[in-house]
């Protein structure tokens, strides 16, 4: 056959990726080490190396210290822990390996997700004297999570129990009890001495006791199927290439399946249909592609296809909605809250993303399902989401390439989560917009003015609601068609259920939000007084209007002349303890960066200010 037939998924055929994963100080790099010095993987220049780098870090006495093989950072050799994740490749006759080497400590379980995001089978390490401990079992449940069903649990330091099977056998048995329920098609233990090589790579005649296969034999015989070559077609677009007039084409790398010149094809989103009339590589046109192969297809007719689509085929098509349930992996220090809009990145495509929902955290140890307002670092919850715009994809464990997305916050572009989806909310694809006959340019036209959200913002006692109820006087005086909300008035009303914490009040500016965006849809000029401390909530709001339709109004005072004001007493209750999350004492406030109007208020009136807003609302076209 011509060409390159499925090339990258029959390359990898022999391949196996895996991870070692474990509770910190469990002997992962150590295991890592001896695999590729056994395996006779490590050149002399670098046993060289690694002799020296021994004698300056080592942990080993006068013996050359395995793990420094892959503990690459600095940070990571002084300490004697791994922090990144570091990729190793090596090989023996029977099959070639990628390993990932992750890290142990509770803060940097972001980088063992983003390991077993890439693998197919986990080496779970268990320190012999110290047994099944919460990394252990947060470790197996994030594999599970993420698609493996092949462990291996490493019994290490087999040698500091003096070769017990007795210990060997209860460790195995407190394992196979917690992950029972996990969803794991096998679990091979093994007991080994990382740093002695029993049962790595050759096996241990001091342990006679067991007579399983040594690490490296089950590694090169163990059957994995990846599969991804009999899910059905994805391709999702990163790149549309077009080099001149009479070309063009759609780039990016096959998730999963096959595809021919000839066959039927479908954007999953828009629903428009299309055959392959040819498909690109580097090397030229092929015959074929699967799973793995980055190329370019070019489709027989003209159809409108952008980054972040994904082609499919017509045969068994993904879900596509803007709700669903996922796992996910909060990896951030500062907490999930539901309500905040966040990134999330799906294949090739990057919506707007919030979760409506958590429905339960989950506790590494039980695994029991807890009530939770907000995530913390490194929990793991099952929530709803909802994204900006539909978005195609299949269960994650029936397709992890288009069942995963990464969450990203937006004003730092930090990935703060993993998560994996479990299936779509019809409520997502079944609720259509309903059109109106009337629209807010016909309400605004009747009103003879341009609609706005105005949003003041500051500390309490600043004077918002003072200045803003000058500034809507004036707009009445002058023939303006308005709507105040203030703070204090919605938590009477539409918010009365809400209280104070972070996740309330996130979900208390989200509400008064989309209320002003209502407004403004009814043509008004509409005054929103909030405190709203958080700059990604205001950044939420205005995104719901077009450009220049929401002013920023910061009424910046100082605390202290906030404190001295004092006009609801408010402060004086917070510095007797009787307030808790006051903005300004133990709940923080996020100054605007570049707002549209900054009123500094420390000597001046409240009604000249409002004046000096008029005038520049004008400037601004608004009046």
């Amino acid at each position: 056959m011509d060409g390159v037939d499925g090339a990258g998924e029959r390359a990898n055929r022999d391949l196996l990726r895996f991870l070692t994963c474990g509770s910190v100080d469990d002997g992962k790099s150590t295991l890592i080490g001896r695999l590729l010095h056994d395996s006779k993987q490590i050149f002399q220049d670098q046993l060289s190396a690694l002799a020296r780098d021994s004698a300056r870090y080592g942990t080993t006495g006068d013996r050359i210290d395995l793990a420094l093989l892959v503990d690459g950072l600095e940070a990571e050799r002084e300490q004697g822990i791994t922090i990144d994740v570091a990729y190793r490749f090596f090989g023996t006759s029977k099959r070639s390996f990628i390993v990932a080497d992750t890290p142990g400590h509770e803060q940097y379980t972001r980088n063992m997700a983003t390991g077993a995001s890439n693998s197919d089978l986990a080496i779970l390490l268990i320190d012999a004297r110290k047994g099944v401990l919460v990394q252990t079992r947060r470790h197996s449940l994030i594999c599970s999570l993420l698609g493996l069903r092949h462990i291996v649990l490493a019994v290490n330091k087999i040698d500091l129990v003096s070769y017990q099977a007795s210990v060997f056998e209860r460790l195995v048995s407190d394992y196979r009890v917690f992950a029972s329920k996990l969803g794991f098609s096998s679990i091979e233990a093994i007991p080994i001495s990382a740093r002695d090589g029993d049962n790595v790579t050759s096996p241990s005649s001091r342990t006679p006791w067991y007579d399983g296969p040594t690490l490296l034999e089950y590694l090169e015989t163990v059957d994995i199927a990846h599969g991804a070559a009999d899910k059905p077609f994805r391709f999702p677009v990163q790149w549309v290439n077009r080099p001149g007039p009479d070309f063009r084409g759609f780039a990016g790398t096959v998730a999963s399946g096959t595809i021919n010149p000839g066959d039927p094809i479908i954007a999953a989103g828009s629903g428009q249909t299309s055959t392959v009339k040819e498909i690109i590589t580097y090397e030229g046109p092929q015959r074929s592609a699967g799973a793995g192969d980055a190329i370019t297809l070019v489709l027989a007719h003209e159809i409108d296809i952008a980054r972040g689509d994904l082609l499919v085929s017509p045969a068994s098509r993904p879900e596509v909605s803007d709700q669903f349930a996922a796992h996910i992996i909060w990896m951030s220090d500062q907490p999930l809250m539901p309500g905040r809009s966040y990134l999330a990145r799906i294949g090739t495509k990057t919506t707007p993303i919030s979760v409506t929902g958590i429905k339960y955290k989950i506790d590494v140890n039980t695994r029991e399902h807890l009530a939770a307002p907000t995530l913390g670092l490194n929990d793991i919850g099952f929530c709803n989401l909802s994204t900006g715009t539909p978005v195609a994809f299949d269960p994650y464990e029936k397709n992890r390439k288009t069942g995963s997305f990464i969450m990203i916050d937006r004003l730092t572009n930090d990935t703060v989560g993993a998560g994996m989806i479990a299936f779509g909310l019809r409520r997502g694809t079944n609720i259509p917009w309903q059109a109106t006959l009337i629209g807010k340019a016909e309400r605004a036209a009747h009103k003879q003015q341009k609609p706005a959200i105005v949003w003041f913002t500051g500390l309490s006692g600043a004077g918002k609601s003072t200045i803003a109820n000058f500034v809507e006087r004036l707009l009445h005086a002058a023939g303006h068609h308005t709507m105040m909300l203030d703070g204090d008035n919605v938590r009477h009303g539409l918010n009365r259920d809400l209280g104070f914490t972070e996740a309330d009040r996130v979900e208390n500016i989200r509400r008064a939000g989309e209320v002003a965006k209502l407004l403004v849809d009814a043509g008004l000029i509409v005054l929103c007084s909030f405190i709203s401390p958080y700059r990604a909530e205001r950044e939420t709001v205005r995104r719901l209007v077009p450009d220049g339709e929401f002013i920023e109004v910061f009424v910046d005072t100082p605390i202290e002349e906030c404190a001295r004001r004092d006009p609801k007493g408010l402060y004086a209750k917070a510095k007797a303890g009787e307030i808790k999350n006051f903005t300004g004492f133990d709940a923080p406030y996020e100054a605007p960066e570049s707002p549209e109007i900054h009123l500094r208020t420390v000597g001046q009136q409240p009604e000249p200010l409002a004046h000096h807003l008029i005038e520049k609302l004008t400037q601004f076209g608004l009046i």
